[in-house]
This record gives C-alpha cells, sequence and structure tokens, in this order.
C-alpha cells in the first residue's frame, strides 16, 4: 500500500459511511481514481468488510468473558472442530488460536453471570477434548477503531 491508499484506508476506518466524494475530496484526487482505489484495496484483501459498532448491552450480552482453554490431542482435526463448534455459539464473539500455555482465547458475551455461568458448564464441561479452561470476566473493553500501517523493517 502506498501513502495515499492508507490515507483511504484510515478515512474509511474512521468512518466507512462517508461518500466516495467526500474521501476522494480529503485525500486529493479525482472521484473515479478515489473508487477505483478502493475496488482494488477490496480486490486485494485489504478492505475486508464495513461493520456497525453496536452496544453489546443493547444486544442483551451486559458480560463479557475471556475464556482460555487447554484441548488434548492438539491435531488438525480437533483443532478445527473445536473452533468451527465455538465460532458457532451465539455467545462467542471471536475465538483466537493461540501458542503458549493455553491453546484458545474465546471471547464471550451472556445476559448476566448466571447466564455466563450456564454456558460454560453445558458448552466447555462437557467436551470431551476439553483439559481445563479458566474464565476472566472482563470490566471494560476498549478498541481502536484506525489502525495505521506499522513501518517496515
Amino acid at each position: 500500500m502506498d501513502e495515499l491508499d492508507s490515507a483511504i484506508v484510515r478515512l474509511l476506518q474512521e468512518d466507512a459511511r462517508q461518500s466516495n466524494r467526500d474521501i476522494a475530496r480529503k485525500v486529493g484526487i479525482a472521484p473515479s481514481t478515489c473508487l477505483e482505489r478502493i475496488r482494488l484495496l477490496r480486490k486485494r484483501g485489504v478492505i475486508r468488510g464495513y461493520h456497525a459498532d453496536i452496544d453489546l448491552g443493547a444486544l442483551n450480552r451486559g458480560v463479557q468473558a475471556i475464556v482460555a482453554a487447554q484441548i488434548r490431542p492438539l491435531t488438525r482435526d480437533v483443532v478445527d472442530a473445536f473452533e468451527r463448534s465455538l465460532a458457532q455459539l451465539p455467545e462467542v464473539i471471536s475465538v483466537f488460536t493461540i501458542a503458549g500455555s493455553d491453546d484458545f482465547l474465546v471471547h464471550v458475551t451472556a445476559q448476566d453471570i448466571d447466564h455466563l455461568h450456564a454456558f460454560l458448564l453445558e458448552r466447555f464441561t462437557s467436551r470431551r477434548e476439553m483439559v481445563t479452561f479458566r474464565t476472566s470476566i472482563i470490566y471494560q473493553h476498549h478498541s481502536k477503531q484506525v489502525l495505521d500501517p506499522l513501518p517496515g523493517h
């Protein structure tokens, strides 16, 4: 990505609903050039989609937690099946496959603590491949909405 692509990506991260004409004006290029650049960024997989940032509480998801899990055996089939099954659960926001003492970090949401407890008992303790898991309640969650490229080596 060149500087112009980076500027376009930054503007889209700030507000993906702004018009192509506005983005073009802000970066100093013709709207047709801007539209083609955005099309190429999507084609190359730099822009993977556009999403609304929704308040979890409005979706009756007032409690968030991170679940650190270990499974065995660590075979490709078991790992893939575990990832797929977790990703389909309505309480799961994201699944991270990691290296280290744990195999997965799972970001989950629930209506309340009782719902979280029932979810963990039903969906984690009953799994044959589960060795252990630990749950950490999230008090606050902040994430960057705009990311700039890191400098190259």
